[in-house]
């Protein structure tokens, strides 16, 4: 579903290949054939593509991923206005996102979080146990740059809670006057 594996093989993208549909290549070129009416297979998309599963720089559904996360971003900060000193993302997948919070509220963006890129995905790993300790070795807090500031967190899903919950904690230890 992503074209960030085109663009490593350096293959053009062309377009999406149709639900109801085969896209045949072989020595005689592409074509396409249909195993169902168009009728029978409306789109059906799963937002999660966009929010948080495919990389920033796909296009997922006819739209570049990190635009949508940027416009969703701003439509955040039109919903929930804050007065804040500055805005974050939970990294990585929450980083166009909360640009897009920054922009639209004119709060500065800051990286309170520094990631550690050795852990992976932590929602996917068996067990709670698993999931709350890769989560503490995954995010640090710059504790100097969150002390004394009210400071919006952007994350860009919220699927156990589990890093959420801790982060804020971790931003409360660091001595954040509010966290919005």
């Amino acid at each position: 579903s992503e074209t960030c594996g085109f663009d490593l093989s350096e293959i053009e993208y062309v377009r999406d290949v149709e639900p109801g549909e085969i896209v045949i290549l072989d020595k005689d070129g592409m074509r396409s054939d249909r195993f169902l009416p168009k009728k029978q297979c409306p789109p059906k998309h799963c937002v999660f593509e966009h929010v948080y599963f495919a990389r920033p720089d796909s296009r997922v559904f006819g739209d570049t991923v990190h635009v949508v996360r940027r416009k969703l971003g701003r439509k955040l900060a039109q919903e929930h206005p804050v007065a804040a000193d500055f805005v974050t993302p939970i990294p990585d997948s929450g980083m166009s996102a909360a640009l897009g919070f920054a922009e639209e509220s004119r709060i500065p963006f800051e990286m309170a979080f520094m990631r550690n890129h050795y852990v992976g995905r932590t929602f996917i790993q068996p067990s709670q146990d698993e999931r709350s300790s890769n989560v503490e070795i995954k995010l640090a807090v710059v504790r100097e740059v969150v002390e004394g500031k009210r400071v919006v967190v952007v994350d860009d899903s919220v699927i156990r809670g589990t890093t959420s919950r801790s982060r804020i904690r971790l931003l409360r230890a660091a001595g954040e006057k509010e966290v919005l």
